[in-house]
């Protein structure tokens, strides 16, 4: 693998508050310990359509943020426009739904990080079956890559259902949930057998708990999202020996919410959700140094409904 010659990609701004997109900035504050020039930094964030993303002013984010590596959700598009769109700078890998215009997922890495990229012959593994129903289709892909010291990396961006309380949409999320289950589950047994380290990170759109989203009593076993069947997933992961990187990190508070509502004034309020996830293997997560969630500073400035979630990882 050829390292790039950057010194230290998403360590520079490691203080509270985290300029991006020139004009304004984000008040992102790293949670616990301090970035280093031998760290590498996953964004995730679900995008809400890339193109629609860039037009918004996406492009600026990646500049400023510089992640090593990005993590994509809801890219609707196919490999090279999401390709063309990050740059040459970024080996790109994207899965696309079988459904025109929806879902997608993608895995970006940078090609001038001096602390990660590719592993030799690195393998992408699209879907969770070989038979996947087509609404599964561009939820789940998984990317080898190694550190500048030889740690073996496994990268996951997925995309949970949404799903919809009483509807079919509901079952389908419940069906791909336990598919998730079955394969997090293997990760995380290979992982302690000399496998790869994994993260799983992206937009699961369901909360854990009461800390994760602002009106818990409204939703609660109302919404889909906060049904207890499908917290049940998401604890039961970390009571198997998966880490919630960013809860581990921030600790029991609130949020930090990384999803508002378009609607209504749920951004200003700050009445979020905080449904995008990093979830890593022990040996992952014990490198874990800092995290932030990269929140505009008013509604009208962003270029999602979520915002970036990021975690800077010893390399």
């Amino acid at each position: 693998m050829a390292w790039g010659r950057r010194i230290s990609r998403g360590v520079a701004h490691s203080d509270s508050c985290y300029p991006i997109f020139g004009s304004w900035a984000t008040c992102a504050t790293w949670h616990t310990g301090a970035v280093t020039s031998t760290s590498f930094s996953v964004a995730s964030v679900n995008v809400n359509g890339i193109r629609a993303a860039y037009r918004k002013g996406m492009g600026q984010w990646v500049e400023e943020a510089q992640p090593d590596v990005i993590l994509l959700q809801e890219v609707r598009a196919e490999e090279k426009i999401a390709a063309d769109l990050l740059g040459d700078q970024f080996d790109t890998f994207i899965a696309p739904s079988l459904i025109k215009g929806r879902a997608g997922v993608g895995v970006a890495v940078a090609k001038d990080s001096t602390t990660i990229g590719l592993a030799p012959g690195a393998q992408n593994t699209i879907g969770l079956a070989q038979q996947e129903e087509l609404v599964d289709s561009g939820r789940w892909i998984e990317v080898d890559l190694v550190t500048a010291s030889g740690f073996p990396l496994r990268m996951v961006s997925a995309y949970f259902h949404s799903g919809q309380i009483n509807d079919p949409k509901q079952d389908s999320k419940m069906r791909h949930l336990a598919s998730i289950d079955a394969r997090v589950r293997e990760l995380l047994s290979r992982s302690g057998e000399g496998g790869p380290q994994t993260l799983v990170a992206g937009d699961f759109n369901v909360v854990r708990s009461e800390m994760d989203i602002k009106n818990w009593k409204a939703n609660y076993n109302k919404t889909s999202g906060v049904l207890d069947e499908e917290m049940a997933y998401l604890n039961g992961w970390v009571d198997a020996g998966w880490c919630d990187v960013v809860r581990t990190l921030t600790g029991p508070t609130p949020g930090p919410y990384s999803w508002w509502s378009w609607r209504g004034k749920a951004f200003d309020n700050d009445s979020g959700w905080r449904i995008d996830y990093h979830y890593a293997t022990p040996g992952l997560a014990g490198r874990a140094l800092a995290a932030r969630v990269d929140r505009a500073i008013s509604w009208d400035t962003r270029f999602s409904d979520h915002a970036p979630v990021v975690v800077q990882f010893e390399a």
